[in-house]
């Protein structure tokens, strides 16, 4: 019995961050409230103040919630790939298809919360600026993998790997940008083709890379 209560409290908890990613993703986690989620998702207010504790308890634990979906859309289908730089491209791939597909119906959720809390100091903050960092340095290691195994023209060095992946997140994060408030699904396209543009420019085979890139929402 004390097993089925855990199970249910754990699958009631899934439920809430399911739904607690979505609307935070457009509506931001400031607009996230215990007695909200209660309401649409059908639950008692106690249950789910029994669950999360707070409002910055739940904030804490959809941000945690996200980095579990981000890191299924994106990195981990690439896990198996060799170092390249066809896996570099494969990764930017992934996170334009991530944006663009709308996994998160506000486009980028860490794009959209960072914004809200870059200049509020506190756990949350903190939280999301964890998770933009692993991501930027998850970006930086493929990069360097690539390096190291060849895949970049003689003279690339480690010391040119960081501004290469800022050019890359940049790239990615405009294109989320405008598609989100623009209406701009092209946006996508032309992240892709500066981002393969700028792959091509230290490859060492640059003809490893596809001449543009794949439709991605919408775009040709």
């Amino acid at each position: 019995m004390a097993d089925g209560r855990v199970e249910r409290g754990n699958q009631t908890r899934r439920t809430v961050l399911e739904r607690t990613v979505r609307i935070a993703s457009v509506d931001g986690l400031e607009g996230l409230s215990l007695g909200r989620i209660a309401t649409d998702l059908g639950l008692s207010k106690s249950g789910v103040f029994a669950l999360f504790g707070s409002k910055e308890d739940l904030q804490l634990a959809t941000v945690r919630a996200a980095v579990d979906v981000f890191v299924e859309q994106v990195g981990r289908p690439l896990r198996a790939e060799p170092a390249g730089i066809t896996t570099a491209w494969l990764l930017c791939e992934r996170w334009l298809g991530y944006s663009a597909g709308r996994v998160f119906p506000g486009g980028c959720f860490f794009y959209a919360v960072s914004a809200e809390f870059d200049a509020r100091p506190g756990p949350v903050r903190d939280e999301i600026a964890k998770a933009r960092s692993d991501w930027t340095r998850y970006v930086e290691r493929v990069l360097d993998e690539a390096r190291l195994a060849g895949a970049f023209r003689d003279g690339f060095g480690a010391a040119e790997v960081p501004q290469l992946a800022f050019e890359i997140i940049a790239l990615m994060e405009l294109a989320n940008a405008h598609s989100v408030l623009l209406d701009d699904p092209v946006s996508y396209e032309r992240a892709g083709r500066g981002i393969l543009g700028r792959l091509r420019a230290v490859a060492a085979a640059p003809e490893e890379l596809p001449e543009r890139p794949a439709a991605v929402g919408g775009t040709v």
